[in-house]
């Protein structure tokens, strides 16, 4: 049996614009494996709208903080050179690195240029509400800065779909641009109608010359990083037939070991079932279903049947291809997704997902280091830690739950002999102080468990016919093993 993995987004939305977090990664790289994290899925790296950005407002793709462009050669987070020794630095502490790559629209554009579009109504893009008007829009980008080093492509409005702001009238809104064979993709979600526009100015994957330039592009950033994956940012508003293109063309060109995983922002877990069920490529995605499961269970306490934690999640139904969560950037104190777990919830949110056997689970940086911005709030460094040890050392085997009761659930691992010792029980509360009587084995006769979390500092003993009552504090997690 293999080591259980895990992820960790190595990023908050308000990190220090010191252009120091490069440096940050190389030097905790060591550190990062001790406590038990095997990959780190990094911010994007290319070079964004201003340095301040967090990077999800690209300018040149190619410039990963080499070039001085948007008023710096670095980035948010540092220079090329400085992304390239952190990479090496986790290569060599064995970590994999996956880049976050933002391949939906561009940003910061160079100059305007005039061309003709219809505006749609925001909240159904399928319904053109005026005639066709000329604008002026910045779709003009010609990198003078990087002066054609790495690709010579200049982007216009023809390769792009859409834009949102009109500088001849200096009026915002959602304007569909017109020409040949140019409209909004088919083959993206239809929330309002269809989603394919999100911001900027939109990429058009029916255009040949977007998807060759863009293929072109993901394997030099391969080549250039040497990273070993994505996470596609955004891609329920990209093309699907264009990511599978490019997914294709990423495991042929690297190897089908790189690895991909999507965001899918959609509470909605049919809308992502019938994603990975229509593709035919190798991907995950993040179990959105299950952040939002666990943000209502933290606000509506012990009103929330936690017998129903995994229901339509996507872990439940795809476990193969779910990178379980708690929460990321996107979800933090006043961001755009905001739908924070509240702190009492967030060490049984945790245990969730890094003790079961489904599911790639991924810690973020923000809930482990803590979150800067308009809403601090300290990390939870000691509450997570036990719980990543308890992953690398006692969490495998066969998986028995006992979702019995609405405030009070638990589920054992029976163990495996490749990892001596190992086996747990989990039991968790949102309620009241608890226990739960569950079976871990005849052959446990005896035993002496710990709970690992330290919230409980009794033992418990198991009975000669392998069963015991292990127990929970309230709105509490504990994790028990062998001593």
């Amino acid at each position: 049996m293999k080591e259980n993995l895990t992820m960790m987004q190595f990023f908050e939305w308000h990190l220090p614009a010191d252009g120091n977090h490069w440096e940050r990664l190389r030097e905790m790289a060591p550190e990062l494996k001790e406590i038990g994290i095997d990959s780190v899925w990094v911010p994007p790296v290319t070079k964004a709208i201003t340095r301040e950005d967090t990077g999800y407002a690209p300018y040149d793709l190619y410039d990963l903080g080499e070039f001085d462009q948007k008023g710096s050669i670095e980035t948010k987070y540092g220079t090329k050179d400085q992304l390239l020794e952190a990479i090496s630095a986790c290569h060599e502490n064995g970590l994999k690195v996956y880049i976050d790559v933002v391949m939906n629209h561009k940003a910061g554009a160079d100059a305007m240029e005039k061309f003709e579009v219809v505006e749609v109504d925001g909240l159904n893009r399928n319904e053109v509400i005026s005639e066709p008007f000329e604008i002026h829009g910045w779709t003009r980008f010609d990198f003078q800065g990087r002066a054609d080093q790495y690709s010579s492509f200049k982007w216009n409005y023809t390769h792009f779909n859409g834009t949102d702001f009109d500088e001849k009238s200096g009026r915002t809104g959602i304007f569909r641009i017109l020409g040949e064979h140019k409209s909004w993709s088919d083959h993206v979600d239809d929330e309002f109608g269809n989603y394919d526009y999100l911001m900027f100015a939109n990429y058009d994957y029916d255009h040949p010359d977007v998807r060759a330039e863009m293929i072109r592009w993901g394997k030099w950033l391969a080549d250039t990083t040497k990273c070993d994956g994505y996470r596609l940012d955004a891609i329920k508003h990209i093309n699907y037939h264009f990511i599978n293109e490019f997914v294709h063309q990423m495991n042929e060109y690297c190897s089908d070991d790189f690895y991909f995983v999507g965001e899918f922002w959609k509470y909605d877990l049919h809308a992502c079932q019938e994603f990975l069920d229509a593709v035919d490529f190798n991907i995950d995605l993040f179990d959105v279903a299950l952040h939002y499961k666990f943000h209502i269970a933290s606000i509506e306490g012990s009103d929330f049947d936690l017998t129903t934690i995994f229901d339509d999640t996507l872990v439940q139904s795809h476990g193969a291809h779910a990178v379980t969560f708690v929460d990321n950037h996107d979800s933090q104190p006043h961001e755009s997704l905001e739908s924070w777990v509240e702190d009492w919830f967030k060490q049984s949110a945790y245990a969730l997902i890094l003790l079961r056997k489904d599911g790639l689970p991924c810690v973020f940086y923000g809930d482990y280091y803590g979150i800067d911005g308009p809403a601090p709030c300290p990390g939870k460094k000691k509450a997570i830690d036990p719980l990543l040890y308890a992953r690398k050392k006692v969490a495998y085997g066969e998986q028995e739950d006992y979702f019995d009761h609405p405030n009070t659930i638990g589920w054992i691992r029976k163990g495996v002999d490749e990892f001596e010792g190992s086996g747990c029980a989990v039991i968790l509360s949102n309620g009241d102080e608890g226990e739960k009587r569950m079976f871990v084995g005849e052959e446990r006769a005896g035993e002496t468990w710990n709970d690992i979390t330290g919230n409980r500092e009794d033992t418990i003993t198991i009975n000669e016919d392998g069963w015991a009552s292990f127990r929970v504090n309230e709105r509490s997690v504990s994790v028990w093993a062998l001593g």
